[in-house]
């Protein structure tokens, strides 16, 4: 078995596994990056950038639908499948193209293919070729979509992996989940003609946990996409060329439809399961994941440092790339290990219309002990912009703190929120206050009006002595 000894073994090369090799590797330590996969971000090969271009094909054709309510009136609509997913794949592997041009400048003595495993805590073996003895060690193994019980071998029963494998659209299509892999994809087939149908097993939207802006976002998704709560997936079978899903309700009725693909989206696993942390020493929870500092990514005190999905902190792609810096600046430069920067949270959900959250969400501001924080809201039924753009639904939540009045979040659904969400969390990042907020420019008609009247219901529920208390998320009916 060859033998090899580094300063730092990074495991993975997607996002947080790249940027963790560059840092270290600036830092002057001798490294090496070890994959047992293929090559290519999770982003680029299944997520964030194919999801998109589905969603966009989708947008397209919506868009068709939407014309009339303009005054603009287009023939028949034909959504040729086979074209669309050829543009998916194309796009996709173009994307995929970038990562592997990034992987090819790595030189070839720092990489080494095969699947990696402690056999101490110094010490990796990958496969049966090779042993590395490392001074530091960055996991940056990733994570695998969740598979249920009840579906797993089946064919028919996917993840999200491998809806951009597909050649043609299908007929049916199962949902499980309305996470944001979910919705985003749902949504996309169904305004691409295929027949959708969400089963979720609570009554959650992607991220929201505000009962308002999660009322309104099942109600504005729920008048176009079949989604059904409060639902549990009992079995599936294959029944000719479809699978017969049979699901329970609420009330404990069952019942049987036939679907040509059940999508399992309910979630991501951190692949750490099969690396023998076990051999490492180091402290791990409930869930095998080991614990770590969400400023340095480090383990306990010791030499090992995790980073991207692999830690289930924050699984969304700036997130694994700021994770990936601080693991390999630390691992580079140790014992010498510091805080590194961590951004506001943002999270973003490209339906339509459109899901975020960003700062602190309503959930942790409710959390015990956290003190009474105030809120302003807009809706944008009647928001000049919106109703012009025909896209007038949605709700938007700010919060701020008392006392300071410092912005500390929010949680929408609306038009454009990807960008509403964006000029938030800057400010939220900026530690600005609502009066501070309100002091910057706001053009006349645009969205972002909205935001500026969110901040001033705001800034007046500031002014009161807020006695009224604000119902905690969970108390709230779910998926209504």
């Amino acid at each position: 078995m060859k033998q090899m000894k580094v300063d730092v073994a990074i495991i993975g090369t997607g996002t947080a596994g790249l940027a963790a090799y560059r840092a270290a590797h600036a830092q002057g330590a001798r490294t090496v990056v070890i994959e047992g996969g293929a090559y290519g971000t999770t982003c680029a090969r299944v997520g964030c950038m194919p999801s998109k271009l589905l969603i966009s094909a989708a947008h397209a054709a919506h868009m068709l639908d939407a014309a009339s309510g303009f005054g603009v009136h287009a023939g028949a609509v034909h959504i040729d499948g086979v074209a669309v997913m050829d543009r998916v794949r194309r796009e996709r592997d173009r994307f995929v193209g970038f990562v592997l041009d990034s992987v090819d400048g790595i030189p070839a003595d720092d990489k080494l293919r095969g699947h990696a495993r402690f056999t101490g805590p110094h010490t990796l073996q990958i496969d049966d070729h090779t042993e590395v003895e490392a001074a530091r060690i960055v996991i940056a193994t990733g994570s695998t979509p969740a598979v249920l019980p009840q579906l797993a071998g089946l064919e028919g029963a996917i993840t999200s992996d491998d809806v951009f494998e597909w050649t043609d659209l299908p007929e049916s299509v199962a949902v499980i989940g309305t996470g944001v892999i979910g919705l985003e994809l749902g949504q996309a087939l169904a305004r691409l003609g295929v027949r959708v149908r969400f089963h979720a097993r609570g009554g959650s939207i992607a991220n929201l946990s505000d009962p308002e802006v999660l009322h309104v976002a099942t109600r504005a998704l729920g008048e176009e996409l079949d989604l059904r709560f409060q639902v549990q997936v009992v079995k599936a079978v294959r029944d000719g060329d479809a699978l017969a899903l049979t699901v329970r309700d609420a009330n404990g009725d069952e019942s049987t439809e036939r679907f040509q693909y059940v999508l399992q989206t309910a979630g991501r696993t951190p692949n750490v399961g099969k690396l023998g942390i076990e051999h490492t020493g180091i402290a791990l929870d409930d869930k095998g994941i080991p614990l770590f500092d969400i400023t340095t990514m480090q383990c306990g005190a010791s030499h090992i440092f995790i980073a991207g999905d692999a830690n289930n902190e924050r699984p969304v792609l700036p997130e694994a790339a700021d994770h990936g810096k601080i693991a390999g600046d630390n691992a580079g430069r140790f014992p010498d290990v510091r805080p590194g920067l961590r951004r506001t949270p943002l999270a973003i959900t490209f339906t339509e219309p459109q899901i975020a959250v960003l700062g602190q969400s309503y959930k942790a501001l409710c959390e015990p002990g956290k003190p009474k924080f105030a809120i302003g809201k807009v809706s944008f039924e009647n928001q000049g912009r919106s109703r012009v753009m025909l896209q007038h639904k949605g709700l938007l939540r700010v919060y701020a703190q008392y006392g300071t009045g410092r912005f500390l979040g929010a949680e929408m659904v609306g038009p454009r929120a990807e960008h509403l969400a964006h000029l938030l969390a800057w400010a939220c990042q900026a530690r600005m206050s609502v009066e501070q907020m309100l002091d910057m420019p706001f053009y006349h008609p645009v969205i972002e009006e909205g935001v500026r009247t969110a901040l001033r219901d705001l800034h007046a529920s500031l002014a009161r002595d807020g006695h009224d208390t604000e119902t905690y998320a969970s108390d709230a009916e779910p998926g209504t």
